[in-house]
């Protein structure tokens, strides 16, 4: 699905649904909440007023969406402290304090920011539900989700839908994925593309990813 407008958030209908994941796909860990709306969209369809954002590191871009939606669930890599790949999920109030326990990026920042902003503004989601995953690794430029994070993936996202069919949104298991334009991460970006694309740890280590850094002769 394309991106949505600013214009088009401010015509949002009045139940809308967003479920939106944040961080980064090459710094390993922090690529989780990307890869996880990534998977849902590849298993599940939706009704029309659901929309699933890759929200990468955008920050305040996101805005509108933030305040265009009554329902929002978030996708996060968050440190809490806690073991690598542990869920926490928190709602509502809560939400925003979490997100800025320990900043991890700058996107962190600011996504904290656009849900201080909203709350300004008097256009805040009526529910707001964060899956946070404590991250392994987050110092691999290029690097893709470890072990543990993946495996939290797979927990996170039976909690997502069971909460979005609550809302109304309808989830159905699709019999395939979306391909080309409505897929919500742009496919040369995809974990199996990325991953597969990616060299060897040892090479990647010693020669440099020529699709990051170029190979040292």
């Amino acid at each position: 699905m394309p991106a949505r407008t600013p214009e088009d958030a401010c015509n949002a209908p009045r139940d809308s649904i967003v479920v939106l994941g944040i961080g980064n796909v090459l710094w390993a860990d922090e690529g989780f909440g990307v890869r996880c709306v990534e998977a849902l969209q590849a298993r599940y369809g939706f009704a029309p007023h659901v929309e699933l954002v890759d929200g990468g590191t955008q920050g305040l871009y996101l805005l509108p969406l933030v305040q265009g939606a009554t329902r929002l669930l978030i996708f996060d890599a968050v440190d809490y402290g806690l073991e690598p790949g542990t869920l926490k999920v928190v709602e509502n109030d809560e939400v925003p304090r979490f997100m800025g326990a320990k900043k991890m990026s700058l996107h962190q920042t600011g996504f904290q920011e656009v849900l201080m902003l909203a709350t300004l503004a008097g256009r805040y989601p009526g529910q707001v539900l964060l899956i946070g995953c404590q991250p392994e690794e987050l110092e691999d430029y290029g690097g893709s989700l470890r072990s543990s994070v993946k495996a939290a993936l797979e927990s996170a996202l039976p909690l997502a839908v069971q909460r979005l069919a609550a809302w109304g949104a309808e989830p159905v298991p699709r019999a395939a994925p979306p391909a080309g334009d409505e897929a919500v991460t742009n496919p040369s970006l995809s974990l199996a593309a990325y991953e597969s694309g990616r060299p060897s740890a040892e090479a990647a280590c010693r020669l440099g990813d020529e699709r990051f850094i170029p190979a040292q002769g």
